[in-house]
């Protein structure tokens, strides 16, 4: 079978993270991913993000544009995101954990 698996660890732990958080946009979820797990680029992140979109692992809570100064313009556009139908998050008490300690 050609192209990338179907399953993926860093999605996984993507689906993880959404457990904890309930919802969060790509790049909290990005910085907290590489805190608590090994690390991985911003591109991979919003890949698997868009990937468990499409397999609805994943899904988009809402989009928001939000005002401010930033290198490439005045607007930000965020996803926030949430866990989908298909979702299968095991229940880790090592991330519950570390996920309560970087939100607060």
């Amino acid at each position: 079978m050609r192209g990338r698996p179907v399953k993926s660890t860093i999605r996984q732990n993507i689906i993880e993270l959404l457990y904890y958080l309930g919802k969060g946009y790509g790049y909290q979820i990005a910085k907290i991913y590489n805190e608590i797990f090994p690390q991985v680029t911003q591109r991979s992140i919003y890949y698997h993000l868009r990937k468990g979109v499409l397999t609805r692992e994943i899904s988009v809570h809402k989009i928001e544009q939000e005002k401010g100064v930033y290198s490439w313009g005045q607007m930000v556009e965020k996803k926030y995101y949430h866990l989908g139908k298909n979702a299968d998050p095991k229940d880790s008490e090592r991330v519950k954990e570390l996920v309560r300690k970087l939100v607060r």
